[in-house]
């Protein structure tokens, strides 16, 4: 994947008031709503988002977010969009952002866009978002269905075609993958979906990105198999040693016995004499 160009970002703290235009404290971090409406969404969400970021984790020119307010509109803070997972090539990862502004961002809202849809989200990720997507340039816009409530298969992609209007992509079945439908994303990843999982996948490395619950998972294991090769190690020490002074025991115990026999065979040779 190239390096894009990584476009400085305002910092907040220094924004002098104008009058007639608005600061970072005029936009709102939050609409009100809930966050996802079940906790399968919000599942996919937090796995989509941890995963990402840890992928991402050495590149200083990508951010990744998620149900943020992302405003448009210079000096507009009544008209945003909030995606439940993006990823923005070309703008600094740091400092942290309350919100999202384009014009702070260099014109750009997002690369890649997930929203975790439903069949009561299903008009505005399918109309409004899907336009707006695709009039703000994000360059792939993927819906997932966890529940199975409107699409089938729950995972549907579209791309940016060089017209600037989505095209939808085709999930496949690929060798190697066990029945999951398959589609290479810009991100340099697979989206794969595994029956009713979306999972992302790593080709290079040939392996699945982990959740936030499986790498802590693999961290637990990976230290209780520390734990028990250092109790085996000691274990095997502990018999060494234990095996050491049997030895020395025995050692001791036939020195004895041979200088008893010497005094023994002494005292009869005197005696014979």
């Amino acid at each position: 994947m190239q390096e894009a160009e990584t476009v400085p970002v305002t910092d907040d703290a220094t924004e002098t008031p104008t009058p007639g235009v608005s600061t970072l404290a005029d936009y709102p971090e939050s609409d009100g709503k809930p966050m996802a409406e079940t906790p399968w969404h919000m599942q996919a969400m937090a796995d989509a988002i941890s995963s990402l970021k840890e992928f991402f984790r050495d590149r200083s020119d990508v951010y990744v977010g998620g149900n943020m307010m992302m405003y448009y509109v210079e000096n507009d803070t009544r008209t945003s969009v909030s995606a439940d997972v993006f990823v923005t090539f070309g703008v600094p990862k740091l400092p942290e952002r309350g919100v999202w502004r384009t014009w702070v961002e260099g014109g750009k809202l997002a690369d890649f866009v997930l929203e975790v849809t439903s069949h009561s989200t299903r008009r505005q990720d399918e109309t409004r978002k899907k336009e707006l997507y695709e009039k703000l340039g994000v360059r792939e816009y993927w819906q997932f269905d966890p529940d199975g409530d409107y699409l089938d298969p729950r995972l549907k992609g579209r791309r940016l075609g060089p017209d600037g209007v989505y095209r939808p992509v085709v999930l496949e079945e690929r060798e190697g993958a066990e029945g999951a439908l398959c589609h290479a994303s810009l991100l340099g990843l697979e989206l794969r979906l595994e029956a009713a999982r979306l999972r992302l996948f790593n080709p290079l490395r040939g392996g699945y990105l982990l959740t936030f619950e499986e790498k802590m998972e693999a961290l637990a294991a990976a230290e209780a198999a520390r734990d028990r090769e250092a109790l085996a190690r000691r274990t095997a020490e502990d018999a060494r040693d234990q095996e050491a002074r049997a030895r020395r025991t025995a050692e001791v115990a036939a020195r004895a016995a041979e200088a008893r026999i010497a005094e023994l065979e002494r005292r009869l040779a005197e005696t014979g004499d």
